[in-house]
């Protein structure tokens, strides 16, 4: 493949739509934007390109389809260069079930498997094929791949994704835990083995994602064994706006005691809980930690709970894995908040965890590697790159037969 090659990531949310143009070899990107508030009366498109920022409204009615016909007529006519050395277009798509461990070229029958997925993601899935729909009618004939975010997860075993449930509802209907978030997971692994000098085969990480949504995952020999996120992204850590872990029978409380209906309990936990709900203040952990820091008491507790749950998903891991080489906080929090950091290891110095402080404050403004003192565990920030790992993975599946290949300099 060409060194000249270039990948357009799109990642398609309900109400979104992010894209990239990546060169697939060095991760380098040669444009970024995101079409927003779709269905919110005015959608708008914003992009980067040469260190230009812009800006522009849709129409109301734009929804994907609209923000990649914009992009294909109004930016990358702008850019022939970058268009011509397109060989594929990788898709982020959520929910892969039990079919996919790893990325794929999309056909018939995997769109059909995507759509038999959209029980377990039925905000994020749909969303995919409408992107995927639209790339096939804007660059026919270019090859198009899916990464899944459950995919890296497929290598649990069945003793830590199985529910204590009647079995016959994994047999029959595939309830079981998934988990999510497992392209960066597996960004952050490949780079940690990297940063430690070690095999990604032989690398074993509790690797930490956290953002509006946050999971928790442990790595063996480069594998995950365990994550924290299940059958939906609803399970595990306290998280912007999600709840994480609460007691079944809470449902059931609030059901027969209080009246809740479904869409209400739905609503609650996925929308109003984590540290929106705990505040009552704001699910952004940079106000959280600005109100906090002026006295706000919700703003505090939603800190502190944010960090102990954490702390405690990191401990159990500690029994999941045969050794522990680093931690490594990933994410818009995990990069970029030191005092998230710092109050989680606080709870973790029974199992070595000492924090470097001055190696903590320089990772808030992007710096890569170690915030752990020499003596202590490993303790890493390392920046995800989902989008090179997309781009990396589509690019991988181009056939040689592809209008824009290079047969003869394949990798």
């Amino acid at each position: 493949m060409s060194k000249s090659s270039r990948v357009l990531v799109l990642n398609c949310g309900s109400s979104s739509l992010k894209f990239a143009l990546i060169d697939p070899h060095s991760g380098a990107l040669d444009l970024s934007g995101m079409g927003d508030a779709f269905g919110q009366g005015e959608p708008t498109v914003s992009w980067k390109f040469n260190g230009d920022k812009q800006c522009t409204t849709l129409p109301a009615e734009a929804r994907h389809a609209e923000v990649i016909r914009f992009l294909v007529n109004e930016i990358l006519s702008d850019c022939p260069d970058l268009r011509d050395n397109l060989v594929a277009i990788g898709h982020r798509v959520v929910h892969g079930g039990e079919k996919f461990s790893h990325s794929v070229l999309i056909d018939d029958a995997v769109i059909s498997t995507i759509q038999d997925c959209v029980a377990l993601a039925p905000l994020h899935n749909p969303a995919a094929l409408h992107g995927i729909e639209a790339a096939h009618e804007a660059f026919p004939g270019l090859p198009q791949v899916a990464v899944f975010d459950t995919a890296f997860h497929q290598s649990m075993p069945r003793h830590a994704y199985i529910y204590a449930l009647p079995y016959e509802l994994y047999r029959d209907h595939g309830i079981r835990r998934y988990g999510m978030h497992g392209t960066s997971h597996r960004y952050v692994t490949e780079r940690a083995a990297e940063l430690l000098n070690l095999p990604v085969n032989e690398v074993n990480i509790i690797s930490a994602h956290l953002g509006n949504g946050a999971s928790i995952t442990a790595v063996h020999n480069g594998h995950s064994v365990d994550t924290s996120m299940g059958l939906t992204p609803l399970e595990g850590l306290v998280m912007g706006t999600r709840s994480g872990d609460v007691d079944p029978g809470l449902l059931l409380h609030l059901s027969s005691r209080l009246d809740y209906c479904l869409k209400e309990i739905n609503d609650m936990l996925n929308k109003k809980s984590g540290l929106l709900g705990i505040s009552e203040l704001s699910s952004d952990c940079r106000a959280l930690e600005q109100a906090a820091s002026e006295g706000h008491d919700g703003a505090q507790l939603a800190l502190d709970i944010f960090c102990y749950r954490l702390a405690k998903y990191i401990a159990s891991y500690h029994g999941v894995l045969p050794q522990v080489d680093a931690l490594v906080f990933t994410g818009g929090i995990g990069e970029n908040s030191s005092l998230v950091r710092q109050k989680t290891l606080a709870h973790l110095s029974g199992l070595g965890y000492a924090l470097d402080e001055a190696r903590n404050q320089r990772a808030r403004f992007g710096e890569e590697g170690p915030i752990s003192t020499e003596q202590s565990a490993v303790t890493l920030v390392i920046p995800t790159n989902e989008e090179w790992v997309i781009a990396r993975d589509a690019a991988g599946l181009v056939p040689p037969t592809s209008p824009n290949s290079d047969p003869c300099s394949r990798e």
